[in-house]
Formats: structure tokens, sequence, C-alpha cells
């Protein structure tokens, strides 16, 4: 795994952190103040594996006969930061007619379906485990975002695994563990 840090230049600090919604401060010498609990590559390996268990789980759950959508909304208040003041950018790998998960009921939906519509309930398929392959993580300056890109393997029943593009932000939410605050992913592109 790469791991990349960002250069620490205010400017683009506060750039990055303006395109999220938050702000840089800075102190006399125009530095960044730096973040009492900044995010380390580690914990966004966590929040990964964290995160697939979460997937196995919802699907285990509905194999079982088990409340699989109860399982899927704790998954997402888990790991997603959808809240009251809180943006997710979430773009889902099976999504065509309704590409961006602006909420909770939007993207418990892509978990595990809606009647009538293109969400099958990708999260039930179920899977066996996930499996993530980091092409690189960036922390910004400051610690309180990180952004890591590479592609997960989502085995299913029958021992096949499904290759997948993601990129994943996390800011640390008021629990102090790491919310998904940007999700994007998608097949690989395929020239046939």
């Amino acid at each position: 795994m790469k791991k990349l840090i960002l250069v620490p230049v205010l400017g683009a600090s506060a750039l990055t952190l303006a395109a999220c919604g938050e702000t840089a401060t800075a102190d006399a010498s125009g530095t960044a103040e730096a973040n009492a609990n900044p995010i380390t590559a580690a914990e966004v390996e966590a929040a990964q594996t964290a995160w697939g268990e979460g997937i196995v789980a919802i699907g285990q759950t509905f194999t079982e006969e088990g409340d699989y959508s109860a399982r899927a909304a704790e998954h997402i208040a888990t790991h997603y930061a959808y809240g009251d003041d809180a943006t997710v950018l979430f773009k889902p790998t099976l999504a065509a007619e309704d590409q961006f998960r602006e909420s909770t009921d939007e993207a418990l939906s892509y978990f595990v379906g809606t009647e009538g519509t293109e969400d099958g309930g990708f999260a039930i398929a179920p899977y066996t485990a996930v499996r993530w392959e980091n092409n690189g993580t960036v922390i910004s300056e400051d610690g309180t975002m990180a952004v890591a890109m590479g592609n997960y393997f989502f085995t299913g029943a029958d021992g096949n695994d499904t290759k997948v593009e993601y990129s994943f932000a996390y800011e640390r939410g008021e629990d102090g563990d790491l919310d998904i605050v940007l999700h994007h992913s998608s097949l690989p592109f395929s020239a046939s």
C-alpha cells in the first residue's frame, strides 16, 4: 500500500477543506493548526475492514431470514456521515437511474433493495468476504480527512470474486470513529 501525505501548504489545505464544507484555521505564522487526533492510514484500513465485515453481515442476516434492513440501517449509521448537517457523496456501483445517494433512505435502498426501483439489494447478494487493495491513501496536512483509492473484491457464495474500483473519503465523527463522507465505486472498464 502506498501512503501519501499532502504537502503542507495552507492554500491547498484550505481549498481541500473548503470543498468539504470545512474551514482551515491558521496561526500567526500562516500554518494550519495541528489536529489533536489526526487520522492515520491504519485507521483507514481498520474502517475498510469493518465496512466489508458489515456488508457480509447484512447478506448473512438476509440468508438467515433475519431483519436485514435493520442490519443495513445500522451499517449505514455506523460507517457513513449522514446526519442533520452532514453531506455524504455516495455514488454506488450498481446505480444508473438514481446515481447519487444523498440520504440514509437512498443508501438503504441500494443496500437492501426497493421494489419498483433499480435497487436489487447489493448487500443481500450475499457476499462471504470483502478484500481491499488500496492503491494509495492521502491524509490531509491537518489530519482531518483521509482519501483512499483502489480495488476491492467481493467474494460471492459461489467463491468467485467481483472486482470493483473505489474511492472513499473519511472524516472523524463525533464518536471518534471514521465516517465515510465520499464513496464512489464502479466496475472496471471493459473495452468489449
